[in-house]
């Protein structure tokens, strides 16, 4: 067997071999139709670190059987560029696959320039980094942008037992035995990153000695060992998992950041970004809301940041944003009020748009009395004017309940009461 690591081994031969970026390679999908019909544009693949990007590179040259030589921006020199350039005119196009390509310095680039023009060099770039804010433009406008997602952790777990069946270039020589905690535990610390779970999934094997019955047994202490992580504490049902999501949010409602913190750091032990990007964003505007209407947007901001960084250093953004989400006002006022909304049109208190709100944007709108009497609110003063919008049915239903809290909402409270009391004029 090669002495290649297992990571590079199991790279995928062809798309269809591909785990993960369906929205590119499945069916139907745009990397999958340039292969069907031949038509191999330069492209930059961006995303995560062990999401696949290289490996997919390799796997599109080798799907349309494409002569292709892989190349590093940063390590590798011009002449090297140059060489993959003489032999494509020798032998006929060529795929480049260059790594880290935002690091692709002024003389490489103004090299490569014109073979791409011209078509001898189809170029697949690989990075981490945003496209957008990394890669000259020059180089940008020549290649088509595609996104690559962080795996999921049944992606991951679907290339460990791929990886750890297969006989030619994977691990199915040995016999190993794994536990399914021990199989969670390497897709759950992985994060998304394939390489980092097949990287632990080989030291464990070569590792562990033989036993008496000629296996390897991968247990979850072994697997805590070969991926530097201890696993998070879970139940077969996945109950204690829950649990601690739970106690995340209620600690974050309940303005205890001490406590929240301490979720946050069993959530990141686990490596599940996933959930804490979920609750953490749902807290914002579910229990803070219109107390603090930028605990939202500040929310999506840090993770979208921790994405981008990966762990560890994704705790920073992740940290600031807890500790604000639990020192800011609380208010629920918002999604309560429609979600009231929603209980009346469920149990059909709905009734009719009144006329006057209704579309008179089209030819006889007019004779049918469509928004005859409506009033423009802009031609009054401090652009309201006291005109009925509800339905006849529930004209003077309130869903809407403000509270005092946070500056924010006790000024749209003031606004709100103000317009009630001109209505009862």
């Amino acid at each position: 067997m090669s002495n290649k690591p297992l990571a590079y081994r199991m790279r995928p031969n062809s798309i269809s071999e591909i785990i993960g970026q369906e929205h590119l390679v499945a069916e139907g999908k745009i990397i999958n139709r340039m292969v069907k019909a031949e038509r191999l544009a330069s492209m930059i693949l961006f995303g995560p670190p062990g999401t696949g990007k290289t490996s997919m590179a390799t796997a599109i040259a080798k799907s349309l059987g494409l002569r292709h030589k892989l190349l590093n921006a940063v390590t590798d020199k011009k002449k090297d560029m140059e060489i993959v350039v003489e032999e494509a005119k020798m032998t006929g196009k060529m795929v480049l696959i260059l790594d880290e390509v935002h690091r692709l310095d002024k003389g490489k680039q103004d090299f490569l320039l014109p073979h791409l023009e011209s078509n001898l060099i189809t170029l697949i770039g690989c990075t981490t980094s945003n496209p957008y804010h990394a890669i000259n433009p020059a180089i940008r406008s020549r290649c088509h942008l595609f996104e690559l997602y962080a795996l999921t952790k049944d992606h991951i777990k679907l290339a460990i037992q791929r990886a750890a069946k297969d006989t030619t270039n994977g691990l199915g020589e040995q016999n190993i035995v794994m536990s399914e905690e021990a199989l969670e535990h390497f897709a759950f610390s992985a994060n998304g990153d394939m390489r980092a779970a097949l990287n632990g999934l080989e030291l464990a094997v070569s590792s562990t000695p033989v036993d008496a019955l000629n296996q390897i047994n991968i247990n979850l202490e072994i697997a805590e060992e070969c991926m530097q992580k201890k696993s998070f504490s879970h139940d077969k049902n996945g109950d204690a998992h829950y649990d601690v999501l739970s106690a995340f949010q209620k600690s974050i409602r309940g303005s205890d950041v001490d406590a929240a913190l301490h979720y946050l750091g069993r959530l990141i032990e686990a490596g599940d970004l996933d959930s804490i990007a979920r609750r953490m964003i749902v807290t914002a505007y579910e229990d803070i809301g219109v107390a603090n209407p930028q605990a939202g947007p500040r929310a999506v901001a840090a993770v979208q940041a921790a994405e981008r960084l990966g762990f560890p250093e994704a705790r920073i953004p992740l940290s600031v944003v807890i500790v604000e989400l639990c020192l800011s006002p609380k208010s629920n006022t918002a999604y309560k009020a429609l979600d009231a909304a929603l209980t009346d049109i469920r149990n059909g208190k709905s009734g009719e748009i009144p006329q006057h709100l209704k579309d008179s944007h089209y030819s006889g709108a007019a004779s049918l009395g469509r928004g005859n009497e409506y009033k423009y609110p802009h031609n009054s003063e401090n652009n309201w004017v006291n005109q009925q919008y509800l339905p006849d049915s529930i004209k003077n239903k309130h869903y809407y309940q403000p509270k005092n809290t946070g500056k924010f909402e006790q000024a749209m409270k003031q606004v709100y009461e103000r317009i009630q009391a001109d209505k009862q004029k």
